[in-house]
């Protein structure tokens, strides 16, 4: 996703119509609601969320946590594009020549009421590619001594994808996730290949002969879609295909992690410090051993400065 980032500093305009697409499950209704909103600048899309259902509309339902684009919660389609409410300011997506901010819930999940998706289906299938740390040794794994070692390199092959919040925008933008209700999803595919990466991860097979079945990686379409819309900027898109060209190394035996991470073996025992010698001597009234027992202390006033 393209971020504009002087959207904050941008004033918008003094009064946006906030048209939200409304849904009553209890009668099966669907409907736009307009609204209008006094901005102010630096006011986001949530902001305008929380002030219509503060003083105008009490009933309108939404999701929403953290407000600072970490929890995912509050994803909802914005002038026809996923987006996460927190983090789009109304200086983004509305101007003086066209004022009005159309609120939808994310496309592909089922509505429950308003603004507000079942994320069910998604969470089942983000499950089922095992999106944990695999080892043979369960134990080693389940009651840890010590972490497994990992280099700067090995990190970086999948740090991008671990930034994933699971927020649902990128399914919510894909064109087969849509139409194909077998399609695992880049959501999903993307956290498969996070863990496939992961040199410390020990039963990558497995989870690659899960992926190679009907309704799975090789129903993406490559639109980019999903990666036109990631708020973390994750690049689904790219991690599924990285993952299509390890699948296909490994069908035909190309493919094998080269290294499997092993536990950090423990630090070596100081050793006990050495005794001086005889002919050393030490300074009137100073206790070797209740100096070593003494914690240091840091005389913080003269680390401030004025």
């Amino acid at each position: 996703m393209v971020f504009d980032l002087k959207a904050a500093t941008r004033t918008p305009p003094k009064v946006v119509k906030v048209r939200v697409r409304r849904y009553n499950p209890e009668t099966g209704s669907s409907w736009w609601q307009e609204y209008e909103v006094e901005t102010y600048r630096g006011m986001t899309v949530l902001d305008a969320l929380l002030r219509v259902k503060a003083e105008r509309d009490h009933s309108l339902v939404f999701r929403y946590s953290c407000r600072m684009g970490v929890c995912g919660s509050c994803g909802l389609v914005v002038n026809r594009r996923p987006r996460l409410a927190c983090q789009t300011q109304i200086a983004e997506v509305a101007s003086e020549g066209r004022p009005v901010v159309e609120l939808e819930p994310l496309y592909n999940f089922r509505v429950l009421r308003d603004l507000v998706t079942d994320f069910t289906e998604f969470f089942g299938k983000h499950r089922a590619v095992k999106p944990y740390i695999m080892r043979r040794d369960v134990r080693e794994r389940e009651e840890p001594t010590l972490e497994y070692s990992q280099t700067l390199d090995e990190l970086a092959e999948y740090y991008e994808y671990s930034l994933c919040i699971s927020c649902g925008l990128c399914d919510a933008a894909c064109p087969v996730y849509a139409s194909d209700p077998n399609f695992l999803g880049p959501q999903a595919l993307t956290q498969a290949y996070r863990y496939v990466a992961d040199t410390r991860d020990e039963l990558w097979e497995e989870r690659l002969r899960f992926l190679d079945v009907e309704g799975s990686i090789f129903k993406c379409h490559f639109a980019a879609s999903c990666s036109a819309v990631c708020p973390k900027m994750v690049d689904p898109a790219g991690a599924i295909q990285r993952l299509r060209s390890t699948l296909l190394k490994y069908k035909i035996r190309l493919y094998r992690k080269t290294r499997i991470a092993k536990v950090v073996p423990p630090m070596e025992k100081r050793e006990p410090p050495k005794p001086l010698p005889p002919e050393a001597t030490l300074v009137e009234g100073v206790d070797l051993k209740l100096i070593e027992e003494e914690k240091p202390v840091i005389p913080v006033e003269k680390l401030l400065t004025t």
